[in-house]
């Protein structure tokens, strides 16, 4: 197949690459080109921004596109007039898009916020972003195979929310574990993201797909616990409850990535997202161990970390305040 990945050498339209190269398919990446340096071996690549025309387009031939970065529905609109003839079109949307999550095992039949549309939003926040993904599904249409995934993790992500965690699993010292252990968690590798994807692709499929995993249900304490042991570390995890955490003002999410407080009661199904027919069409998930070590083996190698959740020292100094009599 020639697939056309709108994206393509950041995260998710990285491993996209990687996957349907090796599966023989011909790649067209069309992006920016202010992220990656070099472009993989074998790809073509069309530079231009996506909103600001894509003429360009119109000279092309696909049998199937990706998109892993349409934040706003004008882009969806664009990029499908734009294509000619009539590719196979995929959307990464996100479990976002849903408008309830105090209800858990959220389906693909459960109801999408209310679409925004307005064209001239040139930017999102928390509120704003899942109207705007269901926006972007409302414009893809009937025909599109659209993907929503929960939190993507592993190597290159360029959100540092996973790596956080794996850092201080990876250490020698006390680090702060937020609440008692059993607060849920979803992720999916972004290997496994891809392969899926990419099979789905070649088969042509449409419709709506939540990508979550892992399979069994999964608590916040045996990820910390899974960690610890897959790194044969010497970390100590100190648990400190929810009230106490509140009283201090951190927060879940920003300030403890990945994790949502019990009390957050509007979030409760977030991480409790039903992945079951997704899983049933051939998502295939590796076991937590085998992403952390991997994530664990790139972090080692990036100079910087990115810069999420509480820093070292604010850490150091709330549980130092914590240890007082």
């Amino acid at each position: 197949m020639k697939i056309l990945i709108i994206g393509g050498t950041l995260f998710v339209g990285r491993a996209l690459t990687t996957v349907a190269q090796s599966r023989g398919h011909a790649v067209t990446l069309l992006n920016r080109g202010k992220t990656a340096t070099k472009l993989p071996a074998g790809v073509e690549h069309i530079q231009a921004d996506r909103d600001a025309g894509l003429e360009m387009l119109a000279t092309g031939s696909w049998d199937a596109v990706v998109d892993t970065c349409a934040y706003y529905p004008r882009q969806v609109r664009s990029l499908l007039a734009a294509l000619p003839g009539e590719p196979h079109y995929t959307l990464v949307s996100s479990v976002s898009a849903y408008s309830d999550f105090t209800r858990k095992g959220l389906d693909e039949s459960a109801e999408l916020s209310v679409p925004l549309m307005d064209d001239s939003i040139t930017s999102f926040d928390r509120h704003t972003y899942g109207p705007l993904k269901s926006g972007c599904e409302q414009a893809a249409g009937p025909d599109a195979l659209i993907i929503r995934p929960g939190i993507i993790v592993g190597p290159h992500d360029p959100t540092g929310r996973f790596a956080y965690w794996v850092r201080r699993l990876a250490a020698t010292e006390t680090f702060l574990a937020p609440g008692d252990g059993s607060t849920a968690l979803q992720i999916i590798d972004v290997r496994d993201l891809a392969a899926w994807m990419v099979h789905l692709v070649e088969q042509k499929v449409t419709g709506a797909f939540n990508a979550v995993g892992p399979a069994l249900p999964l608590h916040f304490g045996e990820f910390i616990q899974i960690g610890l042991h897959t790194l044969e570390s010497r970390a100590l995890p100190r648990w400190v409850g929810e009230s106490v955490l509140a009283e201090n003002k951190i927060e879940g999410g920003s300030m403890l990535p990945l994790w949502i407080p019990s009390t957050a009661e509007n979030l409760a199904g977030m991480f409790e997202v039903d992945g079951r027919k997704a899983w049933l069409t051939g998502l295939q998930l590796r076991g937590l161990d085998v992403t952390i070590r991997d994530v664990a083996t790139y972090e080692a190698t990036v100079g910087k970390p990115v810069k999420v959740g509480l820093s070292s020292e604010d850490e150091h100094a709330l549980l130092a305040r914590l240890s007082r009599p």
